[in-house]
């Protein structure tokens, strides 16, 4: 039986949630609920869950200062939020799972089904792990990025990701060092979680990071110069956008 606890600031969202989890109930065992994050910290201390459902916006403390005050998270957590830009990038940037309100059932069904796969193999959570280090690095210049291929998940510094390339429905991603890694997601899912860190979207099927560009060159066949003899397209419309960030890294 997997002990489990819901942490969210409004009641109606507990019963539902709870309500939709009932027919699990062979499987689940709900231990207790709280409504604010100085409550949920002692729920979980008191109750040692496994799996923990948690609402990112919260009032006074959000579920991510939660996390932060625990010292041992030996627990699967899947996030229930409304939509939120900052707590879902950071979520997805460490490849965790999260629900958006209202609560799609089917989506709720394949977050629980992974997080009980991974309770049952009893795998260390270096996913939330990742997440806590990264909201840790005030500056963000450590933070690293979960690149999960399918066989392995790689955390990867955000300072070593050179650029990356579309090929349909996924992306290559090429390094400062080693060989590319192919990731089953959209150029476009990237470009929203490393345009935090000043990440150019050059070409509908290029996203490259200013910090490895050593130069480029105008004329009719525009192209960023990267690390390894690399030259990037700038698409036609994207020209004078791109030019302006460069001049104010590097020298023409």
């Amino acid at each position: 039986m997997i002990r489990y606890v819901i942490i969210d600031d409004e009641v109606n969202n507990i019963e539902i949630l709870s309500s939709y989890l009932e027919k699990y109930r062979d499987n689940l065992q709900l231990v207790g609920t709280a409504t604010h994050a100085d409550e949920g910290v002692l729920l979980i201390k008191n109750t040692q869950p496994e799996l923990i459902f948690l609402d990112i916006q919260m009032p006074q403390k959000n579920g991510f200062d939660l996390l932060q005050e625990i010292g041992e998270r030996s627990f699967e957590v899947i996030f229930v939020t409304a939509y939120d830009k900052f707590g879902i990038r950071a979520v997805k940037f460490s490849a965790l799972d999260y629900l958006l309100k209202p609560l799609n059932i089917q989506e709720l069904e394949e977050a629980l089904y992974k997080a009980i796969e991974k309770i049952r193999q009893k795998k260390y959570n270096a996913n939330l792990e990742n997440l806590i280090q990264n909201l840790n690095n005030k500056q963000h210049d450590e933070d690293k990025i979960a690149l999960s291929t399918g066989r392995e998940t790689r955390y990867i510094p955000v300072a070593q990701i050179v650029r990356c390339r579309a090929d349909d429905n996924y992306t290559e991603i090429y390094l400062s060092e080693g060989e590319p890694i192919v990731i089953s997601k959209t150029l476009k899912e990237y470009d929203e979680m490393l345009s935090q860190y000043g990440f150019i979207r050059t070409h509908q099927s290029h996203l490259i990071n200013p910090k490895h560009v050593l130069g480029y060159t105008k004329g009719d066949n525009p192209a960023v110069h990267m690390q390894h003899n690399i030259l990037v397209p700038i698409a036609r419309q994207k020209k004078e956008y791109v030019y302006q960030i460069l001049n104010q890294i590097i020298k023409p």
